[in-house]
Protein backbone atom coordinates (compact mmCIF):
# COMPACT_ATOMS: atom_id res chain seq x y z
CA UNK A 1 0.00 0.00 0.00
CA UNK A 2 1.44 3.31 -1.03
CA UNK A 3 0.56 6.62 0.59
CA UNK A 4 -0.35 9.63 -1.62
CA UNK A 5 1.81 12.57 -0.80
CA UNK A 6 0.22 16.05 -0.78
CA UNK A 7 1.87 18.52 -3.19
CA UNK A 8 4.20 20.92 -1.49
CA UNK A 9 2.99 24.41 -0.64
CA UNK A 10 5.33 25.95 -3.22
CA UNK A 11 3.66 23.85 -5.99
CA UNK A 12 0.14 24.81 -4.85
CA UNK A 13 0.81 28.57 -5.01
CA UNK A 14 0.95 28.91 -8.87
CA UNK A 15 -2.26 26.84 -9.13
CA UNK A 16 -3.95 29.13 -6.60
CA UNK A 17 -2.76 32.20 -8.51
CA UNK A 18 -4.13 30.71 -11.76
CA UNK A 19 -7.60 30.44 -10.20
CA UNK A 20 -7.44 33.77 -8.40
CA UNK A 21 -6.60 35.80 -11.51
CA UNK A 22 -9.87 35.07 -13.42
CA UNK A 23 -11.88 35.58 -10.23
CA UNK A 24 -10.21 38.96 -9.74
CA UNK A 25 -11.13 40.03 -13.28
CA UNK A 26 -14.73 38.81 -12.88
CA UNK A 27 -15.29 40.43 -9.48
CA UNK A 28 -15.99 44.00 -10.76
CA UNK A 29 -18.77 42.53 -12.90
CA UNK A 30 -20.13 39.93 -10.49
CA UNK A 31 -20.59 42.24 -7.48
CA UNK A 32 -22.86 44.86 -9.16
CA UNK A 33 -24.58 42.12 -11.22
CA UNK A 34 -25.48 40.30 -8.02
CA UNK A 35 -26.50 43.43 -6.10
CA UNK A 36 -28.48 45.16 -8.84
CA UNK A 37 -29.82 42.24 -10.92
CA UNK A 38 -29.93 38.90 -9.10
CA UNK A 39 -31.01 40.28 -5.71
CA UNK A 40 -33.88 42.44 -7.11
CA UNK A 41 -35.07 39.59 -9.35
CA UNK A 42 -34.95 37.17 -6.41
CA UNK A 43 -36.84 39.64 -4.20
CA UNK A 44 -39.47 40.16 -6.92
CA UNK A 45 -39.95 36.38 -7.20
CA UNK A 46 -40.27 36.06 -3.41
CA UNK A 47 -42.78 38.90 -3.33
CA UNK A 48 -44.78 37.36 -6.20
CA UNK A 49 -45.48 34.38 -3.93
CA UNK A 50 -47.07 36.63 -1.28
CA UNK A 51 -50.23 38.70 -1.09
CA UNK A 52 -51.09 41.79 0.93
CA UNK A 53 -54.06 41.45 3.27
CA UNK A 54 -55.66 44.40 5.02
CA UNK A 55 -57.64 44.30 8.23
CA UNK A 56 -59.52 47.12 9.94
CA UNK A 57 -60.84 48.98 6.88
CA UNK A 58 -59.13 51.31 4.43
CA UNK A 59 -56.68 52.71 6.97
CA UNK A 60 -56.26 49.41 8.82
CA UNK A 61 -53.21 47.21 9.26
CA UNK A 62 -51.70 45.35 6.29
CA UNK A 63 -49.76 42.12 6.37
CA UNK A 64 -47.99 39.97 3.79
CA UNK A 65 -49.14 36.34 3.65
CA UNK A 66 -47.90 33.42 1.56
CA UNK A 67 -50.18 32.89 -1.44
CA UNK A 68 -48.26 30.39 -3.58
CA UNK A 69 -48.95 30.82 -7.28
CA UNK A 70 -52.26 32.65 -6.79
CA UNK A 71 -50.79 35.96 -7.99
CA UNK A 72 -49.59 34.33 -11.22
CA UNK A 73 -53.02 32.78 -11.82
CA UNK A 74 -54.66 36.17 -11.21
CA UNK A 75 -52.33 37.98 -13.63
CA UNK A 76 -52.61 35.32 -16.36
CA UNK A 77 -56.41 35.36 -16.18
CA UNK A 78 -56.64 39.18 -16.28
CA UNK A 79 -57.59 40.60 -19.72
CA UNK A 80 -55.10 43.48 -19.39
CA UNK A 81 -52.14 41.07 -19.32
CA UNK A 82 -52.82 39.49 -22.73
CA UNK A 83 -53.88 42.84 -24.23
CA UNK A 84 -50.74 44.68 -23.11
CA UNK A 85 -48.42 41.83 -24.18
CA UNK A 86 -50.03 41.63 -27.64
CA UNK A 87 -49.81 45.42 -27.96
CA UNK A 88 -46.05 45.53 -27.32
CA UNK A 89 -45.56 42.45 -29.54
CA UNK A 90 -47.28 44.27 -32.43
CA UNK A 91 -45.18 47.34 -31.60
CA UNK A 92 -41.98 45.24 -31.78
CA UNK A 93 -42.92 43.63 -35.11
CA UNK A 94 -43.41 47.02 -36.78
CA UNK A 95 -41.17 49.50 -34.96
CA UNK A 96 -37.93 47.48 -34.59
CA UNK A 97 -37.51 46.67 -38.33
CA UNK A 98 -38.28 50.28 -39.29
CA UNK A 99 -35.81 51.68 -36.76
CA UNK A 100 -33.01 49.24 -37.65
CA UNK A 101 -33.55 49.77 -41.38
CA UNK A 102 -33.12 53.53 -40.86
CA UNK A 103 -30.08 53.00 -38.60
CA UNK A 104 -28.47 50.64 -41.12
CA UNK A 105 -29.11 53.04 -44.00
CA UNK A 106 -27.59 55.97 -42.10
CA UNK A 107 -24.57 53.89 -41.05
CA UNK A 108 -23.96 52.76 -44.65
CA UNK A 109 -24.28 56.34 -45.90
CA UNK A 110 -21.73 57.58 -43.36
CA UNK A 111 -19.39 54.71 -44.26
CA UNK A 112 -19.61 55.30 -48.02
CA UNK A 113 -16.69 56.81 -49.88
CA UNK A 114 -18.79 59.81 -50.93
CA UNK A 115 -19.70 60.80 -47.35
CA UNK A 116 -18.55 64.21 -46.09
CA UNK A 117 -18.64 65.75 -42.58
CA UNK A 118 -18.85 62.30 -40.96
CA UNK A 119 -18.13 63.54 -37.41
CA UNK A 120 -20.80 66.25 -37.66
CA UNK A 121 -23.51 63.91 -38.91
CA UNK A 122 -22.59 61.21 -36.36
CA UNK A 123 -23.20 63.79 -33.63
CA UNK A 124 -26.44 65.04 -35.23
CA UNK A 125 -27.88 61.51 -35.49
CA UNK A 126 -26.83 60.65 -31.93
CA UNK A 127 -28.18 63.81 -30.23
CA UNK A 128 -31.79 62.49 -29.77
CA UNK A 129 -30.43 59.59 -27.68
CA UNK A 130 -28.80 62.11 -25.31
CA UNK A 131 -32.14 63.79 -24.58
CA UNK A 132 -33.87 62.32 -21.49
CA UNK A 133 -36.83 60.11 -22.37
CA UNK A 134 -39.35 62.21 -20.42
CA UNK A 135 -38.23 65.41 -22.18
CA UNK A 136 -38.40 63.76 -25.61
CA UNK A 137 -41.86 62.36 -24.89
CA UNK A 138 -43.12 65.77 -23.65
CA UNK A 139 -41.73 67.51 -26.74
CA UNK A 140 -43.47 65.07 -29.10
CA UNK A 141 -46.66 65.17 -27.01
CA UNK A 142 -46.92 68.92 -27.67
CA UNK A 143 -46.36 68.29 -31.38
CA UNK A 144 -49.14 65.66 -31.40
CA UNK A 145 -51.65 67.62 -29.29
CA UNK A 146 -54.32 69.07 -31.67
CA UNK A 147 -54.80 72.09 -29.36
CA UNK A 148 -51.12 73.15 -29.50
CA UNK A 149 -49.36 71.49 -32.41
CA UNK A 150 -48.41 73.62 -35.45
CA UNK A 151 -47.96 70.38 -37.41
CA UNK A 152 -51.56 69.31 -36.81
CA UNK A 153 -52.81 72.80 -37.78
CA UNK A 154 -50.69 72.75 -40.94
CA UNK A 155 -51.96 69.31 -41.95
CA UNK A 156 -55.57 70.39 -41.29
CA UNK A 157 -55.07 73.48 -43.46
CA UNK A 158 -54.16 71.28 -46.45
CA UNK A 159 -57.05 68.91 -45.83
CA UNK A 160 -55.29 66.09 -43.95
CA UNK A 161 -57.05 64.94 -40.78
CA UNK A 162 -54.07 64.13 -38.55
CA UNK A 163 -55.16 62.32 -35.40
CA UNK A 164 -52.01 61.23 -33.59
CA UNK A 165 -53.61 60.55 -30.22
CA UNK A 166 -56.63 58.43 -31.16
CA UNK A 167 -56.89 54.80 -29.95
CA UNK A 168 -55.83 53.61 -33.40
CA UNK A 169 -52.92 56.01 -33.78
CA UNK A 170 -51.39 56.57 -30.35
CA UNK A 171 -49.33 53.35 -30.35
CA UNK A 172 -47.64 54.35 -33.62
CA UNK A 173 -47.18 57.93 -32.38
CA UNK A 174 -45.24 56.43 -29.46
CA UNK A 175 -43.36 54.27 -31.98
CA UNK A 176 -42.29 57.44 -33.80
CA UNK A 177 -40.85 58.86 -30.55
CA UNK A 178 -38.95 55.64 -29.82
CA UNK A 179 -37.63 55.49 -33.39
CA UNK A 180 -36.51 59.13 -33.25
CA UNK A 181 -34.72 58.52 -29.93
CA UNK A 182 -32.91 55.24 -30.63
CA UNK A 183 -32.11 55.27 -34.37
CA UNK A 184 -28.94 57.29 -33.77
CA UNK A 185 -27.77 54.98 -30.99
CA UNK A 186 -28.21 51.88 -33.17
CA UNK A 187 -26.63 53.69 -36.10
CA UNK A 188 -23.51 54.29 -34.00
CA UNK A 189 -23.25 50.57 -33.09
CA UNK A 190 -23.62 49.55 -36.75
CA UNK A 191 -21.22 52.25 -37.96
CA UNK A 192 -18.60 50.98 -35.47
CA UNK A 193 -19.07 47.45 -36.88
CA UNK A 194 -18.62 48.81 -40.42
CA UNK A 195 -15.23 50.24 -39.43
CA UNK A 196 -14.04 46.65 -38.84
CA UNK A 197 -14.88 45.56 -42.42
CA UNK A 198 -11.52 45.06 -44.22
CA UNK A 199 -11.05 47.88 -46.74
CA UNK A 200 -9.02 45.66 -49.07
CA UNK A 201 -12.10 43.43 -49.57
CA UNK A 202 -14.15 46.46 -50.67
CA UNK A 203 -11.31 47.65 -52.90
CA UNK A 204 -11.05 44.21 -54.52
CA UNK A 205 -14.82 44.25 -55.17
CA UNK A 206 -14.47 47.70 -56.77
CA UNK A 207 -11.70 46.43 -59.05
CA UNK A 208 -14.02 43.58 -60.09
CA UNK A 209 -16.65 46.15 -61.11
CA UNK A 210 -18.95 46.13 -58.06
CA UNK A 211 -20.73 49.41 -57.32
CA UNK A 212 -21.38 50.97 -53.90
CA UNK A 213 -24.85 49.37 -53.71
CA UNK A 214 -23.49 45.87 -54.44
CA UNK A 215 -20.64 46.32 -51.96
CA UNK A 216 -23.10 47.39 -49.27
CA UNK A 217 -25.50 44.50 -49.89
CA UNK A 218 -23.06 41.65 -50.56
CA UNK A 219 -20.03 42.55 -48.43
CA UNK A 220 -20.79 45.06 -45.70
CA UNK A 221 -24.22 43.86 -44.54
CA UNK A 222 -23.22 40.17 -44.17
CA UNK A 223 -20.12 41.23 -42.22
CA UNK A 224 -22.05 43.38 -39.73
CA UNK A 225 -24.76 40.75 -39.19
CA UNK A 226 -23.64 40.04 -35.57
CA UNK A 227 -24.02 43.76 -34.77
CA UNK A 228 -27.49 43.75 -36.33
CA UNK A 229 -28.46 40.75 -34.19
CA UNK A 230 -27.14 42.53 -31.08
CA UNK A 231 -29.13 45.72 -31.79
CA UNK A 232 -32.26 43.64 -32.50
CA UNK A 233 -31.98 41.85 -29.15
CA UNK A 234 -31.41 45.15 -27.30
CA UNK A 235 -34.41 46.68 -29.10
CA UNK A 236 -36.58 43.66 -28.27
CA UNK A 237 -35.71 43.94 -24.58
CA UNK A 238 -36.34 47.70 -24.62
CA UNK A 239 -39.72 47.29 -26.31
CA UNK A 240 -41.06 45.04 -23.58
CA UNK A 241 -39.89 47.63 -21.03
CA UNK A 242 -41.86 50.44 -22.71
CA UNK A 243 -42.96 52.80 -19.94
CA UNK A 244 -41.86 56.45 -20.12
CA UNK A 245 -43.52 57.42 -23.40
CA UNK A 246 -46.95 55.86 -22.59
CA UNK A 247 -46.82 57.36 -19.08
CA UNK A 248 -46.27 60.87 -20.50
CA UNK A 249 -48.83 60.44 -23.28
CA UNK A 250 -51.37 59.31 -20.70
CA UNK A 251 -51.48 62.87 -19.38
CA UNK A 252 -52.72 64.28 -22.70
CA UNK A 253 -54.69 61.40 -24.23
CA UNK A 254 -57.45 59.15 -22.93
CA UNK A 255 -56.37 56.52 -25.47
CA UNK A 256 -53.55 55.40 -23.16
CA UNK A 257 -54.94 53.40 -20.26
CA UNK A 258 -53.18 52.50 -17.02
CA UNK A 259 -52.57 49.00 -18.46
CA UNK A 260 -51.44 50.11 -21.94
CA UNK A 261 -48.09 48.26 -21.66
CA UNK A 262 -47.02 45.49 -19.24
CA UNK A 263 -44.65 47.83 -17.38
CA UNK A 264 -47.36 50.48 -17.02
CA UNK A 265 -49.78 47.83 -15.75
CA UNK A 266 -47.26 46.63 -13.14
CA UNK A 267 -46.71 50.23 -12.01
CA UNK A 268 -50.46 50.78 -11.69
CA UNK A 269 -50.79 47.64 -9.57
CA UNK A 270 -48.17 48.90 -7.12
CA UNK A 271 -50.09 52.19 -6.85
CA UNK A 272 -53.06 50.12 -5.64
CA UNK A 273 -51.00 48.28 -2.99
CA UNK A 274 -51.16 45.07 -5.07
CA UNK A 275 -47.44 44.44 -4.77
CA UNK A 276 -47.64 40.64 -5.10
CA UNK A 277 -49.61 40.88 -8.35
CA UNK A 278 -47.22 43.52 -9.69
CA UNK A 279 -44.24 41.32 -8.81
CA UNK A 280 -45.84 38.31 -10.54
CA UNK A 281 -46.42 40.41 -13.64
CA UNK A 282 -42.80 41.61 -13.56
CA UNK A 283 -41.50 38.03 -13.30
CA UNK A 284 -43.73 36.90 -16.19
CA UNK A 285 -42.62 39.88 -18.29
CA UNK A 286 -38.93 39.20 -17.58
CA UNK A 287 -39.40 35.50 -18.44
CA UNK A 288 -41.17 36.32 -21.73
CA UNK A 289 -38.44 38.80 -22.68
CA UNK A 290 -35.70 36.27 -21.88
CA UNK A 291 -37.40 33.48 -23.87
CA UNK A 292 -37.97 35.70 -26.92
CA UNK A 293 -34.41 37.08 -26.87
CA UNK A 294 -32.90 33.61 -26.44
CA UNK A 295 -35.09 32.15 -29.22
CA UNK A 296 -34.08 34.97 -31.58
CA UNK A 297 -30.39 34.45 -30.80
CA UNK A 298 -30.67 30.67 -31.37
CA UNK A 299 -32.51 31.22 -34.65
CA UNK A 300 -29.95 33.68 -36.00
CA UNK A 301 -26.91 31.62 -34.91
CA UNK A 302 -28.35 28.52 -36.60
CA UNK A 303 -28.93 30.43 -39.82
CA UNK A 304 -25.32 31.58 -39.71
CA UNK A 305 -24.26 27.92 -39.39
CA UNK A 306 -22.89 28.29 -35.87
CA UNK A 307 -23.67 25.68 -33.14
Amino acid sequence: MTATLAPPAAARRPRLRAHAAPAGFLLPFLVPFTLFTLVPVGFAFWQSLHATRRSGGTFGRTESVFAGLDQYARVLSAPYFADSMLRVAAFAVVQIPVMLALATGLALLLDSAAARLRSFFRLVYFVPYGIPGVVAALMWAFLYDPRLSPIVHLLHSIGIDAAFLTPAGVLWSIGNVVTWTYTGYNMLVLYSALQAVPRDVCEAAKVDGAGQWAIALRIKLPMILPALVLTTVFSLIGTFQLFTEPQVFRQISTSVSSTFTPNLAAYSLTAGDRYGEAAAMSVLLASATFVLSFAFLRLTTRRQGRP
